[in-house]
């Protein structure tokens, strides 16, 4: 068993509440009021800004060459990459790179961010990536079951784009490299006396990452 497997197994009730959220099984079946995601995407791309943030103090943190290198690619993934498809996704929905970044943050937004921010001030590199997993991990994981549903990837699907690009080898395989760092991480730093405390980070970041689902949601149901 991986530690992200231990970690997600000690906060199981968090995790499928996060993973199985209405609002993801909204998107593979095409019944996700399109106020929702809309305000999601929004909400999306300011978080892909904060998360760079966080990638950035992981370089900070890094005690070795190696862990700088492997944070500086993931803020090369997200700024380079993964913002640019994001931006594209978004024009496809309306919404211009300058609504984005002139859009007000949600406060679910900067609570999980900030959250996973104050965990790697606070901790090591081990701390912060634990607090980065469910973001990383869990996209993976969420897409992967999405795409298994019957007519998620059909075109007349609005979300299949979003579905399949988490749901493709490339996201998938960022993923599993993340659960390898895991491992790697717990393996230098790791102690039964640390368990708690790591599970305890994990169980908010995931609660929190629902929340994110659910501030969508409940935008859905109000329009």
């Amino acid at each position: 068993m991986t530690f992200f497997q231990q970690l997600k197994a000690a906060a199981q009730t968090e995790w499928v509440a996060y993973t199985e959220h209405p609002f993801t099984n909204a998107m593979a079946d095409g019944t996700l009021p399109q106020a929702a995601f809309r305000h999601y995407l929004v909400q999306d791309y300011l978080f892909l800004i904060e998360f760079a943030r966080a990638y950035a103090l992981a370089v900070y943190k890094s005690p070795s060459l190696a862990d700088m290198r492997e944070a500086a690619d993931g803020i090369s993934a997200i700024v380079d990459v993964e913002m640019q498809l994001h931006v594209k996704l978004c024009g496809e929905w309306g919404l211009s790179p300058d609504t984005l970044e002139r859009a007000p943050a949600a406060p679910e937004m900067l609570a999980y961010t900030r959250y996973v921010l104050d965990a790697g001030m606070r901790g090591d590199l081990l701390s912060l990536k634990v607090a980065l997993a469910p973001c990383v991990i869990g996209y993976a994981e969420i897409a992967a079951r999405l795409a298994q549903k019957p007519g998620a990837l059909d075109a007349s699907n609005p979300y299949r784009v979003w579905i399949g690009e988490y749901a493709g080898s490339a996201y998938q395989a960022i993923a599993a490299k993340a659960v390898a760092a895991l491992d790697n991480l717990k393996s230098r730093y790791a102690t039964s006396a640390r368990q708690a405390e790591l599970v305890a980070i994990f169980s908010e970041a995931t609660r929190l990452e629902a929340e994110f689902w659910e501030m969508g949601w409940r935008i859905g149901r109000e329009k």
